[in-house]
């Protein structure tokens, strides 16, 4: 019996039996809706690491002071204004009134001074804007200036973009904490507040309505407008067993399933109880990613033999099935559909796979056998699959491969180390980047080549850097169109890492509860319960 049938017996007979695991939240009245997360909540500090499942929870927690809407604009969302000079030098913000932490304190410029220069330091962004930076203080406990040394057009976009790390606000005090070092409280103004004494990691994690938020008079639209919290309690159910997830989503033991795999799908519809639809049109790029810092990866030529044998067909077949729809090549970096996707420079992803060009590759690249370590989070099932399609590539390539099998929140640390192998180091790892996260390199973490500054793995092309610039300057559509076509090919000739296709995911909910939308994040304000 293979992986899929076993997961659908098994989830079939546990939901018709009646003995699925235990009831978390039986006899929990209606104003308590119980999420099954896509992770473990591991951590929580959403500027310290990237990892969504990080980003998902901290925006029940924190506020920003912007928030990317559905067509990913930025709208004012802390912010009661803002004012730019006519040189584009000097920017003047005003806090809305009445803002307050979870712990009573109020919001104030003091506490947005250090935690916007705490992201500063972890953003791709942020680095930017750090580098143009004059001047930025609190001018009031309601008013804050930032100048500039050159005009900085998407300052907005900087702040209020929905892509890791977000730009959120914490009291100064946990602000002023290094940015790569974990906060050890989670206090926020956002419309949820964490309960500490309850989360157990790998099990549950809670939050409840903080009484004292005051949303915005604005209808919600994604991370903009008024956040409206229709019910008092939200505990993270962590299910990392999709079978079990399936029975209890069946059975009302939980009410919202982030991502269901495409398997289970067919006989979640079968039950009346139950509905489920595409989480995010926008869909998602998985990702092959690799360590320019150790060997055998710091060679291109070894990063292009994977690029030479990789199917992604073969990755989109374990992560969805044999369902069409839900995937497409991408031998891009850009989410397709959007208005600067490209494929200059993909030819290396098109058309049959070439093993022998790979092994040849890795020759050249003086790969002498040594240990390869790919980490792989078996309690995430997009990595998990993709990570099984890896190790059987590898191995026909040539390389040893070293595969370290754990869990989702032990990558999130793993990846940030610098360590050389042996010593805690490592060579690759898979994740995913939602399609609004791949739109353009002003949100898009992954796509950045800028050594010691890239995202993990950092890759270190001044190509791409090149392009990103161009694009960061153009003057109009075209000018970024041909940016990000130059770009697309250094990303894909020097292998900034590689996309293994498009897929879409499902979400699954109780027919009882309404307001799930769509969207990167599950968005929880607006959800309710009859």
């Amino acid at each position: 019996m293979d992986r899929r049938t076993f997961l659908k017996a098994g989830a079939g007979a546990v939901a018709l039996s009646g003995l699925a695991a235990p009831a978390y939240s039986q006899g929990a009245n209606a104003r308590t809706l119980r999420f099954v997360p896509q992770a473990n909540l591991a951590n929580f500090d959403p500027i310290w690491g990237t990892q969504y499942v990080v980003r998902n929870a901290a925006v029940l927690v924190w506020d920003t002071l912007y928030g990317f809407d559905s067509n990913l604009q930025p709208q004012r969302q802390m912010v009661e204004s803002e004012e730019v000079s006519g040189d584009g030098l000097t920017w003047s913000f005003r806090l809305r009134p009445g803002l307050k932490f979870h712990d009573g304190s109020a919001v104030t410029s003091k506490d947005v001074v250090a935690s916007i220069t705490r992201w500063m330091a972890r953003d791709s962004m942020g680095l930017m804007v750090k580098a143009l930076m004059q001047e930025f203080v609190a001018v009031d406990d309601r008013n804050f200036r930032l100048v500039l040394s050159k005009p900085y057009p998407k300052l907005l976009v900087a702040l209020g973009k929905n892509s890791t790390p977000m730009a959120f606000i914490m009291p100064e005090r946990l602000a002023k904490t290094d940015p790569f070092q974990q906060v050890s409280e989670y206090i926020g103004s956002g419309p949820m507040r964490f309960v500490r004494n309850e989360w157990v990691p790998g099990a549950k994690a809670v939050f409840e309505r903080f009484a004292d938020y005051q949303p915005r008079q604005e209808a919600s639209n994604w991370l903009a407008g008024g956040k409206r919290m229709l019910v008092d309690r939200v505990e993270w159910i962590i299910m990392p067993d999709p079978a079990t997830a399936s029975a209890a989503l069946q059975n009302g033991e939980v009410d919202w399933w982030e991502n269901p795999i495409t398997d289970l799908i067919p006989q979640l519809r079968r039950n009346r109880n139950v509905r489920a639809d595409i989480a995010d049109p926008l869909g998602n790029i998985g990702a092959f990613r690799m360590n320019y810092l150790t060997p055998p990866f710091n060679n291109v030529k070894a990063r292009q033999a994977v690029m030479a044998a990789l199917s992604q067909e073969d990755y989109m077949a374990a992560l969805v099935g044999g369902d069409q729809q839900m995937w497409k090549p991408l031998p891009s970096f850009f989410t397709p559909g959007t208005p600067l996707y490209t494929e200059e420079g993909g030819e290396i992803l098109k058309g049959p796979r070439n093993l022998d060009l790979a092994k040849r590759l890795l020759a050249e690249s003086g790969y002498a056998g040594t240990p390869v370590p790919c980490i792989v989070a078996q309690d995430q099932p997009i990595t998990k699959a993709m990570g099984d399609v890896t190790a059987d590539l590898l191995k026909r390539i040539g390389f040893n491969v070293d595969f370290v099998a754990t869990d989702w929140g032990t990558v999130g640390q793993r990846r940030a180390m610098k360590n050389p192998l042996g010593q805690g180091g490592w060579s690759m790892f898979h994740t995913w980047h939602a399609g609004a996260d791949a739109i353009n390199p002003a949100v898009y973490i992954a796509i950045r080549a800028n050594g010691e500054r890239a995202w993990f793995g950092w890759p270190d092309v001044p190509s791409v850097e090149t392009e990103v610039t161009n694009w960061f300057e153009a003057k109009n559509l075209d000018e970024e169109k041909a940016a990000i076509r130059r770009l697309n090919k250094a990303a894909m000739e020097n292998v900034v890492y590689a996309p293994t296709g498009f897929f879409l995911q499902y979400q699954a909910w109780r027919a009882n509860v309404t307001g799930v939308g769509k969207g990167p994040i599950p968005f929880f304000w607006g959800v309710g319960k009859s």
